[in-house]
């Protein structure tokens, strides 16, 4: 079955065809960097990074290129209220993003660029628009004419009165028309500057992503994407130039990802609503946080909220609880590698049958549109199965049934792969989870490990009284003790 996107451009679910076979070029916006990122920055790198891996798995070779903006007016604000460079500026924030997503488990995009080191193809970008009578200039300005590209709309699907109606627009009387937008901005006093042919300047946002796409891409290529906040008008002015320069197609799919809200707001720094991928990461494990992002498809909103985490939580703990539960269950087991399909019979071959049959139907999920909540559902029929079949008191524990739950388990592993879920180890992610739960209510992870270790040598010294103090202090802060032969479990109620 072929890869099926909805494609903004076409308004429709187009079937993919690469340009080139087997290999799929992507570019994505990033971030401007000059705070540190928000979970609206983590929904978009997550979808991304998804659909990457997915194009992976699916057997094509990714060219996924991520830019950082390094030079704009936020950053220049920025800048001079802290008395430093904006490259000081960008560097911290690129480091403080490059942390953040490696925590959510992101992978390296294959090239991450930045604005200032292609400052020389946005200039002779310009310099084509300038010839072929696309833009002008006023007073070291640089406009693009708006009105001079005929296609320009055809990704937001509105006319040019709509857009002015309903646009924020930088009003300047130096624009021959309301939506024209800067390809270059002459310098002014505490800014940075570049030189060019006209005059001292800067690059307008817009310019920076088409130079920077086009030159690792090519004049056209596979997939652009960012938020839906991105259309218009970075992607529509995107479009506008770069078409505008070559007479070319720019990017052949259009992939936008839906906001992250908070009591159906979007989230932003301007409200003053928003959460940091840090604060996040405090009190709950990264993939819990995907899971969150996941079960929602990459074209809608998510709600973000405290109860929804919290659904996501108990969700990734029934994944990790089936996975712990079959890892002990192999643990015990005798040798069952000379188990083969064909010796499968009954109840061990039905379930191994729907089992193993994981993959198809996660591939056959995301190549509708990359449709995550519908695999992610595949993946909880499976654990459900599985569990099913491990409690049922007519299945023992046989070579036949080891070879079932290590093959459900690896299909788990596959499909959780491109998803970026069910990479620890089940007893690290629990133990990872239970600390940062602890972290979240305050409780000292030290300071309950000393007291348990203080009721064991009361139990050793048979001193009754103190072992059941510290059980009793322990449980007034919700923590349930399991004792067992390798030791005292703990976990938080």
């Amino acid at each position: 079955m072929s890869i099926k996107i909805y494609n903004t451009l076409s308004k429709k679910k187009d079937t993919f065809e690469p340009l080139v076979e087997g290999r799929v070029g992507i570019y994505a916006c990033g971030i401007t960097a000059y705070d540190v990122c928000h979970v609206g920055h983590a929904r978009s790198a997550v979808v991304f990074d998804v659909i990457t891996k997915y194009f992976q798995y699916s057997g094509y070779h990714v060219k996924y290129v991520k830019n950082f903006t390094d030079v704009d007016d936020k950053i220049i604000a920025k800048a001079n209220a802290e008395g430093k460079t904006i490259s000081e500026i960008s560097e911290r924030y690129i480091r403080e993003h490059d942390v953040d997503m490696d925590a959510l488990g992101i992978a390296r995009p294959t090239v991450a660029p930045r604005a200032t080191e292609h400052i020389d193809g946005m200039i002779k970008l310009i310099n084509i628009l300038l010839a072929k009578g696309l833009a002008y200039e006023v007073d070291g300005d640089i406009y693009y004419a708006v009105e001079k590209f005929k296609g320009y709309g055809k990704l937001s699907g509105r006319n040019l009165e709509e857009m002015i109606a309903g646009a924020r627009v930088d009003v300047s009387e130096k624009k021959r028309y309301p939506l024209d937008f800067a390809l270059w901005k002459a310098s002014k006093e505490e800014e940075p500057w570049w030189d060019s042919p006209w005059g001292r300047g800067r690059p307008g946002w817009h310019i920076e992503c088409s130079v920077m796409s086009q030159n690792f891409l090519g004049e056209t290529f596979d997939i652009h994407g960012g938020g839906e906040d991105l259309i218009f008008p970075h992607h529509e002015n995107e479009i506008a130039q770069s078409e505008g320069a070559t007479g070319k197609p720019f990017a052949r799919f259009w992939v936008h990802n839906g906001f992250v809200k908070v009591s159906s707001e979007k989230m932003s720094k301007s409200l003053g609503n928003f959460f940091t991928i840090k604060d996040i990461l405090k009190n709950y494990h990264p993939e819990v946080v995907r899971l969150f992002m996941l079960q929602s498809h990459y074209k809608g909103p998510v709600d973000f909220s405290g109860e929804s985490l919290a659904e996501a939580r108990m969700g990734m703990e029934r994944f990790y609880a089936t996975l712990k539960a079959i890892k002990s269950a192999l643990a015990v087991s005798g040798d069952f590698s000379s188990v083969t399909m064909e010796r499968l019979s009954g109840k061990d071959r039905d379930i191994f049958d729907r089992v193993s049959s994981l993959p198809g139907r996660f591939k056959e999920a995301m190549d509708d549109d990359f449709n995550t909540p519908r695999a992610i559902g595949y993946i909880f029929d499976t654990v459900r199965l599985v569990n099913g079949y491990m409690t049922d008191e007519k299945v023992a524990i046989s070579a036949e049934a080891c070879f079932v739950l290590d093959t459900a388990k690896r299909a788990i592993a596959e499909v959780g792969g491109v998803l970026g879920l069910f990479l620890d180890d089940p007893e690290d992610y629990f133990m990872k989870d239970r600390d940062k739960e602890a972290g979240k209510r305050g409780l000292d992870v030290l300071e309950i490990d000393r007291l348990i270790e203080e009721r064991r040598a009361a139990r050793l010294a048979k001193d009754w009284k103190r072992a059941d103090e510290i059980r009793h202090l322990l449980a007034e802060k919700k923590i349930i003790l399991k004792d067992t032969t390798a030791g005292t479990a703990w976990k938080i109620e």
